[in-house]
């Protein structure tokens, strides 16, 4: 099957101008920041959009680098990211992150996936995310909603998200990478739900072949 990339991505930017940025993507467009992008990120974690951008700026405005957050005490983190999802386990891991940042890591964020992986409560996805707006390296970033829309537009085939990871590399062109995250949270978030997509007002329908959908 041909998938028309050149044709199916400009409509995605298109659609993209009509409305705010993804927390995570509008602070590492503010702020260029990888720590700023990690922490946020793992903020994000099982928690809406909303929330998420709002504890990230209060957990900034205290400490927005790794030698200002090691100052601060878990129970500090703890309320100041309250009422992400998992707020304790999160600001336990933000602390634990930022000393092994500053004790491990000469006090950069690695720009490395294995470096990212060794932190306590960084998967695939954060890695992934951090190495792509922080650093610029090309890497896809799959979420649930890349991994639901990937394959309900059946660029892909697979059950879980880090499946999908490996399953877009062979297939979605390099430059298509990094803005392929961002792109289709967008249009997770507004269009392709989760349960009765918005099909016949979607942007894409021409290139869609609706795997799994049911009910529109």
């Amino acid at each position: 099957m041909r998938i028309h990339w050149d044709e199916i991505f400009p409509v995605l930017e298109e659609f993209k101008k009509r409305f705010d940025l993804p927390s995570v993507s509008l602070i590492g467009e503010e702020s260029g920041s990888p720590f700023k992008i990690l922490i946020s990120t793992i903020i994000s974690l099982r928690t809406r959009d909303k929330v998420t951008l709002s504890a990230s700026r209060r957990l900034f405005a205290v400490a927005d680098t790794a030698p200002a957050m090691i100052r601060l005490k878990q129970r500090d983190i703890e309320e100041l990211i309250y009422p992400c999802g998992f707020f304790r386990v999160k600001a336990g891991n933000i602390l634990t992150i930022s000393r092994e940042i500053m004790g491990e890591h000469g006090g950069e964020v690695p720009a490395t996936k294995e470096g990212l992986l060794a932190f306590p409560g960084v998967g695939l996805k954060t890695a992934n995310l951090v190495l792509s707006l922080g650093y610029a390296v090309p890497a896809i970033c799959v979420d649930i909603h890349v991994h639901r829309i990937s394959n309900r537009l059946g660029w892909i085939e697979t059950k879980k998200p880090d499946d999908s990871v490996g399953a877009l590399e062979k297939v979605l062109p390099l430059k298509y990478w990094i803005p392929v995250n961002e792109l289709l949270v967008l249009f997770g978030q507004k269009i392709c739900t989760p349960r009765n997509p918005k099909c016949p007002h979607c942007p894409l329908h021409a290139f869609c072949n609706r795997v799994g959908v049911e009910q529109s």
